[in-house]
């Protein structure tokens, strides 16, 4: 494993592995760890950065102009390792470029910058789609940061919720049992804004708003600290957890995984965005620990 890439700032710390530029550890001033516990029980991972597709893609592949070319669960950047180009005591930045080997999956020449930084009790995470070809390329882009449920700070984790900043009265996107987006919709867990948590609700895996309303939402026990994840780029947010794990995940998404039986165009797949040549498409993500 990789050596640890801490940084700090006066009210937060974190740790980001270089494999895969994910973000391993998030303490408050007082070391107190507010990510999730990695127990491999349950799921062994972080904060996966899901790139250049979100999901499961129908026969695990993505078609390019006819071709075409396998496809991981949530692609393959998270299982990289990214070159550190710039690091300081409260910043740091990740890159990853293309190869031979991203290009059997993935035809596009790119750049992926992953960029992290703390300013007083917010961590941000920027990422930068970077298109250096000629041509435009086509691409999904998510976060998958899972914090700890409970919260360090002595409520129950059965107290705990996550409240979204706008109202959010569609239906959710449904997960079929092989992972691709389900033809029906579910009705909304929310009590006005409030999501309540409990492990019912993720027996039949993620739940899914595309589109989110909310640029925002607050994560954490009525009273007490608690988080305020910010994701003002991106169309579609998922929550989920195994039931019975010790974390919760907030993950926005620019992109979803294929509904049932889709079999277009990568540039059709759902949330795909295209980047012109020699351009840059940013999206934005940050933590605040709220007192």
């Amino acid at each position: 494993m990789a050596d640890l890439i801490w940084i700090r700032g006066q009210g937060l710390s974190a740790a980001i592995n270089p494999f895969g530029a994910e973000l391993t550890h998030l303490h408050d001033a007082d070391g107190a760890e507010l990510m999730t516990n990695a127990d491999p029980a349950f799921w062994p991972k972080h904060a996966p950065i899901l790139f250049p597709v979100i999901g499961i893609t129908n026969g695990s592949v993505i078609r390019v102009d006819g071709t075409e070319y396998p496809a991981a669960k949530h692609g393959f950047a998270r299982d990289m390792a990214f070159a550190v180009v710039d690091q300081g005591a409260d910043h740091a930045t990740f890159a990853l470029t293309d190869t031979t080997e991203t290009r059997v999956a993935y035809p596009y020449a790119f750049r992926l910058e992953i960029a992290f930084r703390i300013d007083g009790a917010t961590l941000s995470v920027e990422a930068r789609v970077i298109n250096p070809a000629d041509t435009p390329m086509l691409a999904q882009f998510g976060f998958h940061p899972a914090f700890a449920w409970p919260l360090p700070y002595g409520q129950a984790r059965a107290d705990h919720r996550i409240v979204f900043d706008a109202d959010e009265p569609g239906r959710l996107r449904a997960i079929s049992p092989d992972g691709l987006i389900a033809v029906q919709t579910n009705p909304s867990p929310l009590d006005g804004r409030t999501l309540q948590l409990g492990d019912d609700l993720f027996i039949n895996d993620a739940l899914v708003w595309d589109p989110v309303a909310s640029d925002a939402v607050t994560y954490g026990a009525a009273s007490g600290p608690r988080l305020r994840i910010a994701f003002p780029d991106t169309p579609a947010l998922g929550i989920w957890t195994k039931p019975g794990a010790a974390f919760v995940c907030v993950e926005p998404w620019h992109g979803i995984a294929d509904p049932e039986g889709f079999t277009g165009e990568y540039r059709d797949k759902p949330g795909v965005f295209s980047v012109a040549a020699g351009a840059t498409k940013r999206i934005g993500m940050s933590v605040t620990l709220v007192a």
